[in-house]
């Protein structure tokens, strides 16, 4: 670990408290585990101290532990990902919030970093997670009658109904899928000894 990054854990833990779960190492980043319950709180405290720093969001994503480990995961099944970088002290820092299984929800962070509108939009639809207080939560990647979510493990890789817009109807139709079934083979690729690549299935 570089010292830059043990002085900033050590300045987070005195500042936050009880309110970090766990403060993990890996890779030469820095990850909070926190709790939803003081969770607004420990973002304003994260973006306005002055050895933090940490004014600009730069990702939010949602994780689905239902396989993880190969099913030797025995902790929540959700979790939530904000990615923070304090641009003055050049450093990220990970916050990972776990969610409740039966209703995965967080409070919305727009009011503290305008830019996880969308990045809080983009989770809900594809992982179904709330964030309580968000201007605007509606699906913003997938269609308005989409039903489920496409990022829990538990969404079928292969769709029953397709949808298109009918001209004679003048609206959007879903119908069964027309596709067939089809098995992918792999495909390997052989350099030459003329240098020349070679795709071949396996």
């Amino acid at each position: 670990m570089t010292e830059a990054l043990d002085a900033l854990r050590q300045h987070l833990e005195a500042g936050l408290g009880s309110r970090i779960h766990r403060a993990l190492v890996d890779r030469e980043e820095l990850t909070l585990e926190l709790s939803a319950e003081h969770f607004l709180d420990t973002c304003l405290w994260l973006r306005d101290d002055p050895e933090a720093d940490f004014r600009q969001l730069i990702d939010v994503c949602g994780v689905d532990y239902a396989e993880y480990g190969e099913g030797s995961w025995n902790g929540p099944r959700f979790a939530v990902v904000y990615h923070l970088l304090s641009l003055g002290h050049r450093q990220r820092l990970r916050l990972r919030v776990f969610l409740d299984g039966a209703l995965p929800m967080v409070p919305s962070v727009v009011a503290i970093w305008p830019a996880a509108n969308w990045f809080e939009r983009e989770t809900f639809d594809l992982f179904g997670f709330l964030f309580d207080g968000h201007p605007d939560l509606r699906r913003i990647l997938t269609d308005y009658g989409f039903v489920g979510y496409p990022f829990r493990k538990d969404f079928p890789l292969v769709g029953t109904v397709e949808m298109r817009y009918d001209a004679d109807r003048r609206r959007v139709v879903y119908e069964p899928t027309r596709t067939e079934m089809r098995e992918v083979v792999p495909r390997m690729i052989r350099v030459s000894e003329e240098g020349r690549y070679d795709a071949r299935n396996q």
